[in-house]
């Protein structure tokens, strides 16, 4: 009886030492917070993907994202009792020893996901003792973490070749897209990998990799995972190349990184993926017709949360300043802060729209400012000095605010100007025409201010910043009447060439807009609202320089309403929140009847809009992927593509260039996705 006692000091001291070195020694997690950074716009389609700082691609894996049907291969394949064993399968380990005795070699392993994972934390020499040390780690990790944030971190972690770690990873590099929807050669392809990532790489070393995919379908089909007729159709496919990894909005998702918390995996952004990328390929588009040295920039703002929707930094990076974000560098706005001069001058009782006001040569003391067109109007009102972009009223009325006051108020907005580096640094009455600088952001602030019944807020960007304009940070900047006034006068200005009156044309949406050009033609602007949206381009030269006869109206106007037009097309149709006309021929492939009813259009999953895909041959066929309700039927050129028995929709383009997608679900609501094809001759 006496042993009692002394067998249980002897458990109790045994325990309390287990414990103690398990805390003193706690498995290595550090490297399961080293992870790549994805910027996603607001519906979590991925816009880009930045690498770790050793150029490794390690993108956090997330169940909720990743196709059910691989995980079910996945645990059958490497670890059936997964959610039964606690890190170690002692039954595995068992059935592996007799099978290597009976065989005389080994037939299947004993390590579990949960000591795999304990591996590629920790990476040893496969020896005995690394296998014991992975056990104890396993048994720590188990203790630690639930099943599901094991497994998470075993797709996080798992190799694929190269510079690639985890599922999502290989899924973004080997498939191009996430793995949320996955073909069994597919699945197969990415259970095969991690175990000889370097041995099968598809890209480099096809003919290893199809004969792993193999064998791991085969025995999927053994485990009755999946059907021996769908397997051996996957044995048939090639093996993918290696992909880029997303790369849209490039200098909106630095900002939206560099705004985010140090290190958060996921950053979401209020940008809208298929607006960003429709507005870079019109400013690809549009810069093409410049001169080559040429850059432009673009930003769009939803008024009533100041959400920036899509951000263009620049139109192309292979041209001079490409790199830089040019919604961010000072410039000289030219004439685009009229409208906030008279706004002011109303909310003071200095004028109205009506108010006339002299366009004489007038000399301000050593300033003397004239007209754009070097001619003078005489006796005018305030809407037509306004809506004719007048020069020398507008540094009347600043003359009668206050060219410092003035300035202080923009600052006092969110919108604060670099005034000229000289020895008096007060803001002038040049002030009026441009002589200060502002961003492409400020100006947004300003312009979302004035549609916004004169309310000034910062700009969100991605998710966490503030999301509603009547939340804090917000400032009277105008008053209500004095912003209704000025945009009323705003959209009765002068229309660019080849656009018809809003007044004639049935239920268009007017635009209240403002052109600006600074001195010696260097900075084009055009500014605007419509529709809940303020919109602000700019095209010039990063370096400055001037650009002959390049002036605001001529060059970024048109831009700005091509920018009203996409904007409002696509915005109305992915959520049906604005309220544009009922006028939409010639644009995209959608009938008015998907924007009016309240269920969504299916959503798109492979492939991608405005996505470029290489064909290794002409008879290479492609599984289009999409989410919607009920049965989809997809259409390619307006063809109808006839599922096969599988169910599955198999598009086989049959020469390079851009085709059209279409996929309509059973209530006739249908998406589009443009795709450019590629093929490379053998």
């Amino acid at each position: 009886m006496r042993l009692w006692p002394k067998a249980f000091y002897f458990a109790l001291a045994a325990i309390s030492l287990i414990g103690f070195l398990d805390l003193a020694f706690p498995p290595p997690l550090a490297k399961a917070n080293q992870i790549s950074q994805v910027v996603l716009d607001h519906r979590g389609q991925p816009l880009r993907a930045f690498p770790l700082e050793d150029g490794r691609w390690r993108l956090k894996a997330d169940l909720d994202i990743v196709d059910p049907a691989f995980i079910d291969a996945l645990l059958a394949y490497e670890d059936e009792r997964f959610y039964q064993h606690i890190g170690v399968d002692f039954r595995a380990i068992l059935r592996a020893s007799l099978n290597l005795v009976k065989a005389g070699e080994i037939v299947s392993g004993g390590s579990t996901i949960t000591m795999q994972t304990a591996r590629l934390l920790e990476p040893k020499q496969r020896t005995f003792g690394a296998k014991i040390q992975q056990a104890i780690r396993a048994l720590q990790l188990e203790s630690r973490l639930s099943k599901r944030e094991i497994l998470e971190l075993y797709l996080t972690l798992a190799p694929y070749g190269g510079n690639i770690e985890g599922l999502r990873s290989a899924s973004w590099a080997y498939l191009g897209r996430e793995p949320n929807s996955l073909t069994p050669d597919e699945i197969a392809l990415l259970i095969a990998l991690p175990q000889s990532p370097e041995a099968r790489r598809p890209d480099l070393k096809p003919e290893s990799a199809i004969k792993a995919r193999a064998r791991v379908l085969r025995r999927l089909v053994e485990k009755d995972v999946i059907a021996e007729d769908r397997a051996l159709e996957a044995m048939q496919t090639a093996a993918p190349k290696r992909r880029d990894f997303p790369a849209f909005a490039w200098q909106a998702t630095e900002e939206a990184r560099r705004r985010a918390p140090h290190m958060q995996p996921d950053i979401y952004t209020f940008l809208d993926f298929q607006l960003q990328t429709r507005l870079e390929t019109m400013a690809r588009d549009v810069v093409e017709e410049l001169d080559d040295r040429a850059q432009m920039s673009a930003i769009v703002v939803d008024i009533r949360t100041r959400n920036v929707l899509a951000s263009v930094g620049s139109a192309r990076r292979d041209r001079a300043g490409g790199w830089l974000d040019l919604t961010n560098r000072y410039r000289s706005p030219g004439s685009t802060l009229k409208p906030f001069i008279y706004a002011m001058a109303f909310d003071e009782g200095l004028a109205a729209p009506s108010t006339h006001i002299s366009d004489l040569p007038k000399r301000f003391k050593s300033y003397q400012p004239e007209n754009f067109d070097r001619t003078f109007r005489g006796d005018v009102t305030i809407a037509q000095a306004l809506q004719h972009s007048l020069n020398v009223p507008a540094v009347h009325a600043l003359e009668a605010i206050g060219p410092s006051r003035f300035a202080a108020s923009l600052a006092f907005a969110g919108a604060a100007p670099r005034l000229p580096n000289r020895a008096d640094s007060d803001a002038g009455l040049a002030l009026a025409l441009g002589g200060v600088g502002l961003t492409v952001r400020d100006l947004a602030v300003l312009y979302a201010a004035l549609g916004g019944d004169g309310i000034a807020h910062s700009l969100n960007w991605i998710e966490g910043e503030s999301a509603s304009a009547v939340s804090e940070g917000q400032t009277r900047f105008l008053t209500s009447q004095a912003s209704r006034k000025v945009l009323e006068i705003l959209k009765s200005a002068p229309m660019p060439d080849g656009r018809m009156p809003t007044v004639l044309t049935r239920d268009a949406p007017q635009i209240a807009f403002k052109t600006g050009t600074s001195y010696g033609f260097r900075d084009a602007w055009a500014a605007g609202v419509s529709n809940g949206l303020a919109i602000v381009v700019w095209v010039g030269r990063a370096d400055g320089a001037p650009r002959s006869g390049a002036t605001g109206r001529e060059v970024a106007l048109p831009i700005l309403f091509d920018a009203f037009d996409i904007a409002t097309l696509t915005l109305r149709r992915s959520n049906g929140g604005l309220n544009v006309g009922e006028e939409m021929t010639g644009v995209d492939p959608f009938t008015l009847a998907n924007f009016e009813r309240d269920k969504q259009p299916p959503e798109i999953l492979f492939p991608p809009d405005n996505s470029e895909i290489w064909q290794d041959k002409k008879d290479r066929g492609f599984t289009l992927s999409a989410r919607g309700d009920g049965e989809l039927t997809w259409y390619a050129q307006g063809q109808k593509i006839l599922a096969n028995r599988f169910g599955d929709s198999i598009w086989t383009p049959t020469e390079e260039g851009f085709y059209l997608l279409e996929v309509v679900d059973k209530s006739g609501l249908s998406s589009a996705s443009t795709v450019r094809i590629t093929q490379h001759a053998q």
